[in-house]
């Protein structure tokens, strides 16, 4: 196929159910850039001899040096099948789970999607990450079995095998799609169930757990039809190919003509042949051939055989290519037209992909229902944009919505209004140094097109249906993620004064065609674009419309957590002002990346991975800052928590009651040293009085069940709900929450239920006073006050109105809470985040000054303290309050916050929160928690034993280890601590030769056994350990690089060995 005009793709832009949008995805170095290249080829845009070496949207520098994908690219390309012409926008996306953020921003441009999957290595872990986000954002994949030519010149399979290869990939992949669909049918069976009962009243949410009921599930799973979910070769969704040697085909309706041995086949189906002994007709059709032409091709070069079947499937092949010293030259030019690769991949994606008009309305009101809210709770004419989302046509009178997916930046020369035309092979994909990126003129964003009845938006676009067209000079409202559709009301011409909404004009629409850009003056519904000119609008992602009632789309779902943080500096400190302008960018075209400033004034950039940082920092130096930067090493996450006490000691020895009793007067002593100091009792209960001896405080600290830290952790999102819903209510006012969140409340609750069990944890769900830090987090502080209540956190549940005569301490009420959230914000061990951790506030004692207990007029106070009082009153509040001078005794009036020579009382009982919870912490073993990596690596046998050297060396543990079968590679996976993890990568090339290459996700945080504070004491432990016992404590060595980085105090010998150095003549 020749060269496609620009102006063709523009018409093809007009009609709706011949586009398709569709990504690419797959697990690293399987294939998927290679595929693009062979159908960017089809359009003439490049070569076909350089289809698979080009890499062509691959544009980076670093891209083409690493061959690796960093980035997510989109181009259109032309198709025709039959009388019918079809517009492909193509996105390619990353496969290294550095970049899985991008997989996001272009899995949700996408109505569809190409999952490429090796034939030798089979599913692997990014593969299954990226069906779930393909499932997650309800799009239909395909599948593209890749590189069918290794099983026949690497592994040397016969045809029967490779068929039996191949037919437990399929299962493979059809397993990982069953697991989600059962997942999610058993999902909606329990909602159903629930609903039958009939027993719930309207409001309420019905108990999921506990009763004796037990549901049949199977039945829910028989009575769906799941049969067009699956990849089948019959079905026609399922292409086999060698995208290097660029051939590919499908089973459904191809017909491959080949003559060997003085016979020919045709193929139209493949079906299994049941005769004993006999071949499958797939195999004695298709694979039996194909390994005939490797034969003959590569491994005998029989050129009489070659021309044989040159000649009979009527191909022409250069002379030039039958005499080239690389047989791959010929396989490629005769497979090329025999078998087209573009042909098989873009007829299936045509036939069996839907086109933006088809959207579900499922798809439709999860993209609208933002955060916790109902569909139904959203205006009237919020909810009729889904009609427009559905029709998908180009109409005037239609809302233009767009999603804006990602930002990106483009050097200025580079955009068609100020470029210089290149042909082809003269095409640039390195970035010159004098190249300067502005955002103001040059950002371009990533935009998903909605279905909705009007014309298109002008910009940079990248996908899905919008209904109408998108025209330049058009007036936008730009929505960002936090915009609460319910606080905007207002009319179609006015722009209301509503956070997270800004309003802006259209100033440039393009069309992405990989390296280039091509401007254009409107943009029909359905298609993906690029708008130009919203940097200073947009972050990372928005919502744009027309139409005030558009609600922001939910927020990108990204697999990968930023866990690493570098400190960045300029080296000349007179260009600080050009890092600040250049992270400020870099924090807009990343999706993933996080630009963070700390409170010691640290610029600190936090990303995926190893390979993420190393793009983030050429990209400051190269495109965005353009000054030398320093990075600091890797600023590690760790965590601080507390367990259960240690029945043995560091040598395995049982740790007797004398020594027990021991540490316990120990503590004693060092207490009698301050008396004015919070006194511990045996029992770890902290008390502890505020300095004006106002209040006293008593706090204990227990270690939560390690169920219940992840639970928490997992449940983030559930309990900033409740916490929302709270503040709601405290305001007088009511946050509607979806019927589905509220379940999930329930059972969140339940679980929680079940995990704190014992007598200890008694009621324990009922009294939870908060979460933290951020009051979100993985530690709880609990109300032990007798006779002290408060609303309940579980109020969104419960419905319950707040009691006036519950209302005993209230007004101090948030300053406990934010000592705990201060408490747990930063542990004593080395200023990290506390997790896993329980305070219970035991007592609270309130203690009246006789000048406050007569009086309430501010008149009668000296003018000190009516200045003191009044300026106090102005920024803090309420002016009276209620307090008992005991936890239960009685009440007398109190002023709402009184201001002494130790500063405003709610300031000093924070303060004393925080201290209680610190030495109650103190008074437990503590213990770091380090980030963990999940660590799979695929390796051969010979080299397995130095995978496991490098994984001991740097503190990995090894959790299971198989063989892929019908390979001879291992599947290893292990656990890897994130700080010993910067070089893991290039050394495990290094040592194995290549040969074993590891994927890190961040998993989980994980205690180290190690006590940090630990000194041998015993003869065994010094003969165990050494006197000084610090090589082997690595908890203490992690702790002591936190201390220094952040400055704090490190107990360490700066000289070893006090003696004077030796002379050469006294060594002599």
């Amino acid at each position: 196929m020749g060269h496609t005009s620009l102006e063709k793709l523009i018409r093809l832009q007009k009609k709706t159910s011949n586009i398709r949008n569709i990504c690419i995805l797959a697990h690293v170095d399987h294939g998927k850039t290679t595929l693009a290249d062979c159908l960017v080829a089809s359009n003439g845009i490049i070569s076909t001899r350089l289809a698979g070496k080009m890499r062509y949207l691959d544009s980076r520098e670093d891209e083409q040096i690493r061959g690796i994908t960093m980035k997510s690219s989109a181009i259109s390309l032309h198709f025709t099948s039959g009388e019918s012409e079809y517009l492909i926008n193509l996105i390619d996306s990353p496969g290294h789970v550095d970049f899985s953020s991008e997989v996001s921003t272009a899995v949700r441009l996408c109505d569809g999607a190409i999952v490429v999957v090796d034939a030798v290595e089979g599913v692997c872990p990014q593969t299954q990450a990226v069906l779930r986000q393909a499932w997650l954002e309800n799009i239909r994949p395909v599948l593209v079995i890749n590189k069918i030519d290794r099983l026949i010149v690497e592994l040397k399979l016969s045809p029967q095998e490779a068929y039996t290869h191949l037919q437990k990939i399929l299962e493979q992949v059809n397993a990982v799609t069953g697991a989600l669909f059962t997942s999610k049918v058993l999902e909606e069976r329990a909602v159903k169930e629930a609903e039958l009962e009939g027993a719930v009243p309207e409001g309420e949410v019905p108990e999921l757990s506990g009763g004796e009921q037990v549901y049949d599930w199977s039945a829910g799973l028989e009575e769906t039809d799941d049969s067009h979910l699956y990849f089948s070769p019959d079905q026609g969704n399922v292409v086999f190919a060698s995208a290097f040697d660029s051939w590919g085909f499908r089973c459904a309706h191809c017909v491959i003509p080949l003559q060997t041995h003085n016979h020919t086949h045709t193929i139209t189906h493949t079906h299994k042949i049941s005769s004993k002994g006999k071949k499958p007709l797939f195999v004695q059709l298709v694979l039996d051939n194909i390994w005939s032409l490797y034969d003959a091709v590569v491994t005998r070069r029989d050129k009489e055989k070659v021309e044989k079947i040159v000649a009979s499937l009527g191909l022409k092949v250069m002379a030039r290519d039958l005499r080239h010293s690389d047989p791959k030259v010929l396989l490629s030019a005769i497979c090329s037209q025999w078998l087209p690769l573009s042909q098989a991949v873009l007829s299936m994606v045509c036939e069996r992909l839907p086109s933006p008009s088809e959207m579900s309305a499922e798809r439709v009101e999860k993209l609208m229902s933002v955060g916790t809210r109902r569909f139904d709770s959203l205006p009237e004419k919020t909810q009729q944009l889904t009609q427009a989302f559905l029709d998908c046509v180009s109409e005037d009178s239609a809302p233009v919505i767009v999603f804006v997916s990602k930002m990106f930046a483009v050097d200025s020369k580079a955009l068609p209004q100020n470029k210089q035309r290149y042909s082809t092979h003269q095409l640039p994909y390195t970035t010159r140094q004098d190249t300067q990126y502005h955002l103001h003129n040059t950002q371009i964003q990533f935009l998903i097109k909605w279905t909705m009845s009007r014309r298109t938006i002008q910009g940079f676009l990248i996908k899905w249906p919008v209904s109408r067209r998108t025209k330049k000079g058009q007036m936008l409202f730009i929505k960002g993620i936090s915009f609460n559709i319910l606080l905007c009301k207002c009319s179609d011409d006015t722009v209301p004064s509503v956070p997270h909404l800004a309003c802006c004009t259209l100033e440039h629409l393009y069309m992405l065609m990989g390296r280039e850009l091509e401007e254009l003056e409107e943009v029909p519904a359905g298609n993906v674009l690029g708008i130009g000119g919203m940097e200073d609008f947009i972050l990372k992602s928005a919502t744009v419309s027309t139409s005030p009632a558009c609600p922001p789309f939910t927020p990108l779902n990204f697999e990968a957590t930023p866990i690493v943080r570098v400190a960045i500096e300029p080296k000349h400190p007179s260009e600080m002002p050009k890092l600040v302008h250049g992270m400020r960018l870099l924090n807009q075209a990343d999706p993933c990346a996080e630009v963070l400033i700390q409170e010691t004034g640290e610029h600190v950039l936090v990303t995926a991975g190893e390979v993420h940082l190393q793009r983030c920092l050429d990209d400051l130096r190269e495109r965005f800052a353009k000054i030398e930067i320093s990075a600091s090493k890797p600023i590690i996450p760790f965590r601080e928590t507390i367990i259960r006490p240690p029945k043995v000691d560091m040598v395995n020895e049982d740790l007797g009651r004398q020594q027990k009793v021991a540490v316990i007067h120990q503590a004693k002593e060092e207490q009698s040293k301050y008396p004015e100091g919070p006194q511990v009792d045996s029992g770890g209960l902290v008390n502890l009085t505020t300095p004006n001896k106002m209040a006293t405080i008593g706090v204990r600290a227990v270690p939560l069940p390690e169920e219940a830290t992840r639970l928490l952790e997992g449940s983030a999102e559930l309990i900033r709900t409740m916490e929302q819903f709270s503040l709601f209510a405290r305001e007088g006012k009511t946050l509607e929450i979806s019927q589905k969140t509220l379940e999930q409340i329930q059972e969140f609750r339940t679980r929680l239920e079940g995990h704190l069990q014992g007598w200890k944890w008694r009621n324990a769900v009922e009294r939870i006073w908060a979460f933290g830090p951020r009051r979100c987090g993985p530690n709880i502080l609990l109300n032990g006050v007798e006779g002290y209540q408060r609303p309940s956190v579980w109020q969104c549940l419960e419905r319950e109105k707040e009691k006036p005569e519950a209302a005993t301490l209230r007004d101090f009420d948030n300053s406990i809470v934010s000592g705990f959230q201060l408490a747990t914000l930063s542990g004593p061990m080395c200023e990290e985040p506390l997790m896993g951790v329980c305070f219970s506030v035991e007592s609270w004692e309130m203690k009246l000054a006789p000048q406050f207990t007569q009086q309430d007029s501010v008149e009668e106070e000296t003018a000190s303290r009516q200045a003191a009082v009044s300026g106090e009153s102005e920024s803090g509040g309420s002016n009276e309050a209620e307090a008992s001078s005991s936890s239960a005794g009685g009440q007398s009036r109190w002023r709402g916050d009184v201001t002494d020579c130790y500063g405003p009382f709610s300031g000093q009982l924070i303060a004393a929160m925080k201290e209680a919870c610190r030495h109650a912490f103190q008074a437990k073993p503590q213990r770091l928690m380090a980030a963990m990596y999940t660590c799979e690596i695929m390796a051969t046998a010979e080299v397995l034993g130095r995978v496991y050297g490098v994984l001991s060396k740097r503190e990995g543990r090894v959790l299971n280890e198989e063989m892929k079968e019908g390979t001879d590679m291992f599947i290893i996976r292990a656990v890897l601590p994130v700080a010993e993890s910067f070089g893991f990568a290039d050394e495990m090339r290094k040592r194995t030769s290549g040969l074993a290459s590891p994927q890190l996700v961040f998993s989980h945080w994980e205690v180290i056994s190690s006590d940090p504070f630990w000194v041998p004491t015993t003869e065994e432990e010094y003969l165990h350990f050494g006197e000084k016992a610090d090589s082997a404590n690595q908890a203490l060595k992690y702790m002591n690089a936190v201390r220094k980085r952040k400055g704090l105090y490190v107990e360490e010998k700066i000289v070893e060995h006090a003696e004077k150095q030796r002379t050469l003549g006294k060594n002599k």
